[in-house]
């Protein structure tokens, strides 16, 4: 198993939290797409995971490592930011082209 994969079953997951009473569904689905479409080779899931618990939330993880948090990061990522954070979790050593410069 790649040392970048799932704990679990050997996998790349991406999970993105969002508030639903914000209304950054669309957004998290917009992100969502993005992120499939670069690593639909490297990414075997994502997950929309609307919080019931916490507003405001905006968190994006992959394989469990947390990259992206709205709190902690200040905001919302640029969609470049976020494809490089999660490439450095699920695809080190891939080279995102024009996303990289």
């Amino acid at each position: 198993m790649s040392k970048h994969s799932s704990e679990t079953d050997g996998r790349n997951q991406v999970t993105i939290t969002y508030c639903p009473g914000c209304g950054w569904l669309l957004r998290s689905a917009w992100m969502a797409q993005e992120i499939l479409t670069t690593f639909r080779e490297e990414v075997d899931g994502l997950t929309l995971r609307p919080s019931r618990d916490e507003s405001g939330v905006f968190r994006v993880e992959a394989n469990g490592e947390l990259v992206w948090c709205r709190n902690r990061d200040g905001g919302f990522p640029e969609i470049k930011a976020l494809k490089q954070a999660i490439r450095d979790c699920v695809a080190p050593e891939r080279n995102l082209g024009h996303s990289e410069s």
